[in-house]
């Protein structure tokens, strides 16, 4: 199963839920049982009125989690060229129900994000009422690289950042370090990594019947306060006006144009950035253009609709496939896309991926 639960005692009969992701050699990489089990586990905790609160994490001193189980599903897309495969209806269809439960969680739900956050880590995290990083958290939508492109909620917390951040993160796999999270709203609080203890042995000494909001604030507030010597100089923010700049332009091959053209750039972090745009995925880089738009006046639960039908239409088009191969199966990191330019790929190809892949109701209409 690759997942642990704990009800960890706490004052007055209450408890504190813990589950833990423990696939520590594929850096808690979600697959469908994991997935499935988290759910279900996170649903009965919601429903019972004796767990105050639960916090997520993941063990191993890695990675918090980097991402979905994206190969299993790819070698049945090589099974089932042109269609979508069974699994990855049930797949992305239920890891968006966890995401979108993580978001609407009725009860204090802390995120220990440390290490690798990739992907369907950033999924898990984006969701949480309390989201912590720590000095080795490294956050990130790396799925340019592979052909897929950042889902599991990053068409929304993508286009919530400031001025244009959002779109070069997701065109650019950018890692963004604990102090970016704090500066771009996509972490609350920064913890030391060794001070998961402290924060488990506050949180049962907590008095969860009265005023548990106060004093929840004030012991996340008393570690934070401890650790903020360790916090890493911004990366993202300071560049801020010089990506907007550089991304103030009409249309999606312009765009990748003006980042491509920073590869000799005397700035080393927008250097590799523009690198790894220059060897990823165009169809992505069109897919990332269009989510970011679309998904400005969309509310959640119709990004995470939108979002599926752009996931099965990735498994049925050729690009998601050779990307998992090239970069996690064979990896020779080489991957032959089938659209190579961006300026030359049909408008009706990029439109395809945002239509439905199923017969009837949408299959995340009650979310």
């Amino acid at each position: 199963m690759n997942l642990q639960f704990e009800e960890r005692p706490a004052l007055h009969g209450y408890r504190i839920g813990i589950a833990s992701l423990d696939a520590e050699k594929s850096l808690n990489a979600l697959s469908l049982p994991m997935i499935e089990a988290l759910d279900a586990r996170l649903k009965a905790w919601a429903e019972d009125p004796t767990i105050a609160c639960v916090m997520l994490r993941g063990n191993g001193p890695k990675a918090f989690c980097a991402g979905g189980d994206v190969v299993q599903l790819v070698q049945q897309c090589r099974e089932h060229p042109g269609e979508v495969p069974p699994l990855a209806r049930r797949f992305f269809a239920d890891e968006y129900r966890l995401d979108h439960r993580i978001h609407s969680y009725p009860k204090p739900f802390i995120c220990w994000a440390h290490g690798h956050v990739l992907g369907g880590g950033m999924g898990l995290m984006q969701g949480a009422g309390i989201r912590i990083v720590t000095p080795s958290s490294r956050l990130g939508m790396p799925e340019i690289n592979i052909g897929l492109y950042p889902d599991v909620g990053g068409s929304w917390f993508l286009a919530r950042l400031p001025g244009r951040l959002g779109l070069f993160l997701g065109l650019t796999a950018a890692s963004i370090n604990a102090r970016d999270a704090l500066d771009l709203n996509l972490a609350d609080r920064f913890l030391r990594d060794d001070q998961q203890d402290a924060l488990l042995e506050g949180l049962v000494q907590l008095n969860w019947r009265e005023q548990a909001d106060l004093q929840l604030h004030s012991l996340l507030r008393a570690l934070e306060n401890e650790a903020r010597g360790e916090l890493p100089a911004a990366q993202w923010l300071p560049r801020r006006e010089r990506i907007d700049e550089q991304l103030d332009v009409a249309d999606l091959p312009a765009a990748v144009q003006a980042i491509s053209a920073l590869q000799q750039d005397d700035d080393a972090l927008l250097a590799r950035a523009a690198k790894t745009l220059a060897h990823g995925c165009p169809l992505t880089a069109h897919l990332v253009w269009q989510q970011i738009r679309r998904a400005r006046h969309l509310s959640l639960a119709e990004v995470f609709r939108m979002e599926y039908a752009m996931s099965l239409n990735c498994c049925r088009h050729p690009e998601f496939p050779e990307g998992v191969r090239a970069r996690l199966i064979d990896k020779d990191q080489t991957p032959h896309w089938h659209w190579p330019d961006v300026a030359a790929i049909p408008e009706a190809v990029i439109e395809a991926h945002f239509a439905p892949a199923w017969e009837g109701d949408h299959p995340l209409a009650d979310l």
